[in-house]
């Protein structure tokens, strides 16, 4: 065969320029040409001249799908759909979710029980243990400050190590805990004990919501979600409150402590059995500075709220715990934006329906904190109760929230905006709070405690389901324990405000009693100004907030459904 056909072959072409003699041809002269040589080419110039002849045409332009983003590792998720895709195919939700859910729903009801709990039971451990009157504030001040100064450390390990992981550690952990503070001997261990449950549960409340953002984002069945989480949320107080009364009086503390090990061991079979072990973010750095001064900051501003209801506002200790953790936060909220690899990402901390949602969330923590010691103090010192009496009597709190939360907000939610929830909301909550700050001493519990309770049952339940569903919308998953932490803190933070508010109140009436002043009336009169408070910064102060968040009715997405 031929290799090489010379560029210009004889008989084609006689121009000067595409003609020309080159070397190894022969003269063209004046012969006629004859037919052409099926093994040449055509002449090209003698700069596209190629040994392989002239390369086929490129085929027409026929425009095709861009094929699927995938992303590499190390780049996170795709950032939507590619124009021109067809419809994502969702991830096929998980088949046991619901249990999950139960399981998720069970562990936050834990934390909020014994933390009851163990309030009811205080007197007997004052009597058996032979402390001080204030023996036992230590305890109470060591679980707030360990639980608020540790939430966002748990959030960051949920996200970095995995949420279900964290879950199950927070369980042992806090089973483990509640034995022995069971078999505490003195104040020491029993102080120690409460520092502990505070830990682990600062590692449960964080794990078990993103649980929940992650596990469910169909619209329809995130609301129902979201319903029986606030269901918890807004009666699991109220529900401890119930079964402490009833322990205290059935039961002797130490065994009423370990009443939570069995439901703890529970949660920790469900977790093992019906939660998917999502992993945590993989190449993500620990955010060392972010959690210490997010965890010393907190931290310092819930003891300086602990400190400020005790001795009030005017110990200087306070101030500058108060001060310095608010500083700590405002260092924490610079850092995040600085850093590369934050606790809580940019898009978390700017998207003001988050934040507005956030505020809400703190100011609804006052209200409940007001609420729970009003209702016990009605109905031991008014109506005569023991505490399984009084904590029975704070059932219809729980129903009104569970039936509005789970069965009208969780429903309303996929349809209408959750400002058009939260706003109704915060408006009976603050009247049910009127009601029952109107409560005398010669008012009955069927016409002045139980309409007050219920409207309050209802509003809580309406406005927290948007509230949770808003603060925790657009975030994603390997984010998501870090919201659920910022989220939670908010609550925690609102409580200790409430408990601040509170203690002021109480102390500046009791300081004025006298031989011949009423305790009693003191006593009520400072649980009504409490109320009266709640309800000053439900209108004032939530309710305006509220009217920023602007989000609308929540739409399906699914490119961001995940398994659970």
């Amino acid at each position: 065969m031929l290799d090489y056909a010379p560029a210009s072959p004889v008989g084609v072409g006689g121009g000067a320029g595409a003609g020309g003699a080159a070397a190894g041809e022969a003269p063209t002269g004046d012969k006629p040409t004859g037919p052409p040589d099926p093994r040449l080419v055509p002449a090209q110039s003698r700069q596209d001249a190629s040994p392989y002849g002239t390369p086929p045409p490129p085929p027409a332009y026929a425009p095709t799908a861009p094929g699927h983003f995938g992303p590499a590792d190390g780049f996170g998720p795709p950032p939507g759909p590619v124009p021109g895709d067809g419809p994502a195919v969702p991830a096929p939700p998980h088949p046991r979710r619901w249990w999950g859910l139960a399981v998720l729903a069970l562990t936050q009801l834990l934390v909020l029980v014994e933390a009851a709990q163990f309030s009811l039971l205080a007197p007997q451990m004052h009597a058996e243990l032979g402390l001080a009157a204030d023996g036992l504030s230590p305890a109470f001040t060591a679980h707030l400050v360990a639980l608020g100064g540790l939430l966002l450390l748990g959030g960051h390990l949920a996200d970095l190590l995995g949420a279900r992981r964290m879950l199950v550690a927070g369980l042992i952990g806090f089973a483990a805990t509640a034995v022995f503070g069971g078999a505490a001997s003195g104040a020491g261990p029993l102080i120690a004990s409460r520092a502990l449950e505070g830990a682990f549960a600062a590692l449960l409340v964080p794990a078990a919501l993103s649980l929940v953002v992650t596990g469910f984002t169909d619209p329809r069945e995130r609301g129902r979600a979201f319903g029986i989480y606030a269901a918890v949320v807004a009666g699991g107080s109220a529900l401890g409150v119930c079964a402490g009364g009833w322990l205290a009086e059935a039961l002797a503390w130490r065994w009423a402590l370990w009443s939570i090990v069995p439901l703890a061991v529970l949660a920790l079979i469900g977790a093992l059995t019906l939660l998917p072990d999502r992993p945590g973010r993989s190449g993500a750095r620990f955010d060392g500075p972010g959690v210490l001064l997010g965890t010393v900051g907190s931290a310092a501003l819930t003891y300086g709220l602990a400190e400020v209801e005790s001795v009030g506002w005017g110990v200087v200790r306070s101030l500058v715990l108060f001060v310095g953790g608010i500083a700590l936060l405002a260092a924490f909220l610079w850092w995040q934006r600085r850093t590369s690899g934050p606790l809580l990402p940019a898009y978390v901390l700017a998207d003001r329906n988050r934040l507005a949602s956030l505020l809400v969330v703190l100011f609804t923590g006052v209200a409940l904190v007001a609420l729970l010691p009003a209702l016990g103090f009605f109905a031991q010192q008014i109506r005569g109760e023991g505490p399984a009496a009084s904590g029975t009597a704070h059932l219809p709190l729980v129903a009104a929230a569970l039936v509005t939360a789970t069965q009208v907000s969780a429903r309303l939610l996929p349809r209408v905006a959750p400002r058009a929830l939260i706003l109704p909301g915060l408006v009976v909550t603050a009247l049910g709070l009127s009601l029952l700050a109107g409560v005398g001493g010669a008012t009955g519990y069927a016409t002045g405690v139980l309409p007050g309770m219920l409207l309050t049952g209802v509003g809580l339940g309406l406005a927290l389901v948007p509230l949770y569903a808003t603060a925790t919308a657009g975030v994603s998953p390997q984010h998501a324990g870090g919201a659920s932490a910022a989220l939670g803190a908010a609550h925690h933070l609102g409580q200790s405000i409430g408990g601040a508010v509170l203690g002021t109140v109480l102390v500046s009436r009791l300081e004025q009693v006298s031989e011949d002043t009423d305790v009693f009336a003191r006593l009520l009169g400072a649980y009504t100004t409490t109320l009266w408070c709640a309800v000053g910064g439900l209108l004032l102060a939530a309710l305006p907030i509220a009217l920023l968040i602007r989000s609308r009715a929540p739409r399906r997405d699914a490119n961001q459904a995940v398994p659970f």
